[in-house]
């Protein structure tokens, strides 16, 4: 099984699969559940779902096949896989499908989906074309890197903004009579930058608000004062605030911002808005990986919360469904020209999946 469990990700990764691209992946990942014994389907978007087993309780372990662009030469080195996507989140979505498969041939009391999603990169269209078919699983895991030995159990949320501030133009001889478009656009900046709201720790990383300028369009090579600027900003939301609750403070900010500058038209547009996530530690689906990672490793699992935004946000908000994010890696790597993964850890990783799912059904049959 370790020789075609590295052979198996080795192939994926040595497909290039860039968001938008996924058709040779998801075609190579269909035919590979096939031969391993899965019912496999593709849904519209080109999703690869892979099934095994019927009944209570319904376990989702759902991955991305598509990775950002760019390539990194697929080789072994010092046991460390090479290649784009090992990381980030190749590795992760190979373990699941072997774990899967582990079951095809045994009497397994529940049902096991396997789900390749496309488009996690880009605009999420994979899990969210997921959750809009109807999908309901009892439990679900998402493969991104979290270590080996850790469980991450809180994502931020997200809110995306383009902001544009308006003014009247005029010469750049006479800057004093006019107002910089630009110059005004910062100092909405500034107000999103300070944001507090009484509900975050502004000590912690992870339950404080936080933004990030992205984009900056404006200005002309003439002689023009700026009349016209388009900022694009990136928040990241904490629980227990909701993504909406952060939006409309920024409105009632920026409110008085433009009744104290009656010159200045500023407008927002929501590019993107996704809710955070934190599950009870204490939860069926982390006591089950939590047994698994002791099992395997010998170890004590850690659980984390990142600062970033994943698809367990959307699945779990959307369906109230127990979720965790788990999977072999050093997120660190992602999107790194030097990403790589350790074998003996994404080999360590789908036995953890293996026996948090058998651990998962024996605590759901007790209802503990």
């Amino acid at each position: 099984m370790s020789a075609y469990a590295v052979s198996f990700l080795t192939r994926m990764l040595e497909i290039y699969s860039p968001s938008g691209k996924e058709e040779e992946i998801s075609n190579f990942l269909a035919e590979e559940m096939k031969s391993l014994g899965l019912h496999v389907r593709k849904d519209d978007v080109g999703n690869v779902i892979g099934e095994t087993g019927k009944g209570k309780p319904t376990i989702l372990l759902c991955g991305h096949m598509d990775t950002v662009a760019g390539t990194i030469p697929v080789r072994v080195e010092n046991n460390q896989l090479y290649g784009r996507g090992a990381v980030d989140a190749k590795a992760s979505l190979a373990a699941m499908v072997i774990a899967s498969s582990t079951f095809v041939k045994e009497k397994f009391p529940g049902k096991v989906l396997v789900v390749g999603v496309v488009d996690e990169e880009g605009e999420g269209k994979g899990i969210k074309h997921l959750v809009k078919s109807g999908i309901s699983p009892d439990y679900a895991i998402f493969g991104e890197p979290s270590g080996v030995e850790n469980i991450t159990i809180g994502y931020k949320g997200s809110l995306w903004l383009k902001i544009t501030c308006e003014t009247q133009a005029g010469h750049s001889a006479a800057p004093w009579l006019f107002e910089n478009a630009i110059e005004k656009a910062f100092e909405v900046w500034r107000i999103i930058q300070e944001l507090h709201m009484p509900q975050e720790k502004s000590e912690s990383r992870f339950y404080s608000i936080t933004s990030c300028l992205t984009k900056i369009k404006g200005g002309e090579l003439s002689s023009k004062v700026p009349s016209k600027c388009d900022i694009y900003v990136d928040i990241r939301v904490p629980p227990p605030l909701k993504s909406q609750q952060v939006f409309d403070e920024i409105g009632r900010k920026i409110q008085q911002y433009q009744t104290a500058n009656p010159k200045v038209l500023v407008r927002m547009k929501v590019k993107d808005l996704t809710d955070p996530i934190e599950v009870e530690p204490k939860s069926l689906l982390v006591r089950a990986l939590s047994y698994a990672i002791r099992k395997v490793r010998s170890n004590t699992p850690t659980l984390i919360r990142k600062t970033g935004t994943g698809d367990m946000n959307v699945l779990g908000n959307a369906l109230k469904t127990p979720v965790v994010t788990y999977g072999p890696g050093d997120s660190s790597l992602d999107h790194t020209p030097n990403e790589h993964i350790n074998i003996q850890e994404y080999l360590d990783s789908i036995q953890v999946y293996r026996e948090a799912i058998i651990r998962l059904v024996e605590l759901h049959k007790k209802g503990k």
